[in-house]
């Protein structure tokens, strides 16, 4: 276990990638510092408590995104921070963006750098940003495009499509690459597109209300890199525990075509009674995972991603 005796600390961590994350790092031998918006909420709290492991090396924190010194307590001593707190809300519930998707996300992540700053046993932040962070912006997309980590999201072209979710994270990781600059903190950051797989958090979180949507209400959405929560999981450690790491790491095994994903679904589940497709086209991009591989990620096959998920949603009642 390569980080017996270890301490880290994971935020947002009843998250759906920090459940898994938290998991891992303690199946790997770390002692985990974990915060959560609310330590008396059993939803955020009871998945985290049951993992193996936690009873000797998981320790609960109480913190606020857009508290001041909300995270000091949680990174002390730490010598890993994984951020991955952030609000996922979709853009069309929310009513604010900018109190309830722009403040938290960008403020959130300069509360935690800042707490990292102070905190001198801290060596590596791993920074949870998106797929979003990168695409969105006026440079041509087509079948010859390629999608690497050059590439870096317009806040203007964000704003002008009110694509709001997206211009948080955009705001957030400039913000983030900004301050550590600034204050010599060691960063790298993860940018994971559309996360699948199973669920460890007793409630639904966005992607997943989405994939729902998709098999209860037939509603396609358009998305076109899909990650396996396990490997963003896995790679977030990966981040932190190779020294060579840095910089920013998409990860997707390729980009697919809405309409593909759903004729593997069909395949698993004919059940399901999902509409017909046409045969599916090119994407309208390719996403280069060169520095993922690299990084040491083997991606785990679409099929077992979405059979996986499909039957942690049966498991509980989500699909009834």
């Amino acid at each position: 276990m390569s980080g017996a005796g270890k301490v880290v600390c994971v935020t947002g961590a009843s998250g759906y990638i920090a459940s898994w994350l938290v998991k891992l790092l303690l199946q790997r031998g770390y002692i985990v510092k974990a915060t959560v918006r609310n330590l008396s909420d059993p939803n955020k709290v009871t998945h985290l408590k049951r993992l193996e492991g936690a009873k000797e090396r998981l320790q609960l924190f109480e913190a606020n995104l857009i508290e001041d010194g909300s995270f000091d307590s949680a990174v002390h001593g730490c010598e890993g921070v994984f951020h991955t707190a952030s609000p996922a809300l979709a853009a069309a519930t929310a009513t604010d963006p900018q109190v309830e998707l722009i403040e938290p996300a960008v403020k959130g992540t300069l509360n935690v750098l800042k707490s990292c700053s102070k905190e001198p046993s801290v060596r590596r932040v791993v920074v949870t940003s998106s797929i979003v962070a990168v695409m969105f912006n006026r440079r041509p997309q087509g079948p010859d495009a390629r999608v690497d980590e050059t590439w870096f999201s317009d806040p203007v072209f964000c704003e002008e499509i009110k694509a709001w979710y997206c211009l948080s994270k955009t705001l957030a990781e400039e913000a983030a690459w900004k301050f550590s600059k600034e204050n010599g903190i060691d960063l790298v950051v993860i940018n994971p597109g559309y996360v699948i797989g199973p669920l460890l958090q007793p409630t639904l979180n966005t992607t997943s209300e989405e994939f729902v949507s998709l098999i209860k209400d037939k509603k396609l959405y358009p998305y076109y890199v899909f990650d396996d929560v396990r490997d963003v999981a896995r790679a977030h450690i990966l981040a932190f525990e190779n020294p060579s790491a840095s910089g920013r790491y998409i990860l997707t095994g390729k980009a697919r075509l809405p309409e593909e994903v759903l004729e593997v679904l069909q395949k698993l589940y004919p059940s399901l009674g999902l509409p017909k497709i046409n045969t599916p086209g090119d994407p309208t991009f390719q996403v280069c995972n060169k520095r993922a591989q690299d990084l040491g990620i083997v991606f785990t096959p679409l099929e077992m991603s979405l059979k996986d998920m499909v039957e942690s949603l049966k498991e509980r009642n989500f699909l009834i």
